[in-house]
């Protein structure tokens, strides 16, 4: 469905919001407001088979650090694994010899254009991290399995660290 006619409300430096005007649908008239956003990575960085290097990151919009996996927007016209590559240094100051796709998903498809790339990185190599002046991010290795009981407990509640978290042990034949 493609509206009809689309207003700015807002531009930021990431995203914009927009008013987006349908006409004449099944549903009538109406307008949806919407975060038009370029699009992300979320990277599982993997040491070895069982240990995962994990960030604690700053988020204002909630008022607390979060337990997560690196993550970042994407540049325009910028390849997301290019992307995931230099998140992945600037996070965890951790570079990977392979980066390997594991799939996407739309992070809040009722307000926001959003789409997250997700991918595998292994054979790690330590370097250094990389923070923006806006950044507060930590490292810490944790097990898989640690993590599925955070996860269990409700301790580890960013929803794109647990989606790709999933998506790798399915994909793994676990679960």
């Amino acid at each position: 469905m493609k509206p009809q006619q689309t207003d700015l409300l807002l531009q930021s430096r990431k995203y914009r919001v927009e008013r987006w005007s349908f006409r004449n649908t099944p549903m009538g008239d109406f307008a949806h407001d919407l975060i038009i956003h370029p699009g992300a990575v979320i990277i599982l960085p993997l040491l070895n088979e069982r240990d995962v290097v994990m960030i604690h990151n700053l988020r204002p919009a909630v008022g607390t650090e979060l337990l997560e996996l690196p993550a970042g927007t994407l540049e325009p016209g910028e390849d997301p694994a290019v992307c995931a590559a230099r998140e992945l240094e600037e996070e965890t100051g951790y570079t990977a010899g392979s980066i390997t796709r594991l799939g996407q998903f739309y992070t809040s498809p009722g307000m926001c254009t959003e789409i997250m790339h997700c991918f595998l990185a292994r054979e790690l190599r330590p370097t250094t991290q990389k923070l923006d002046d806006t950044e507060q991010i930590r490292t810490e290795i944790m097990t898989l399995q640690r993590l599925d009981h955070l996860i269990t407990r409700n301790q580890l509640v960013d929803g794109k660290t647990i989606a790709i978290l999933a998506m790798y042990r399915l994909q793994q034949g676990g679960c």
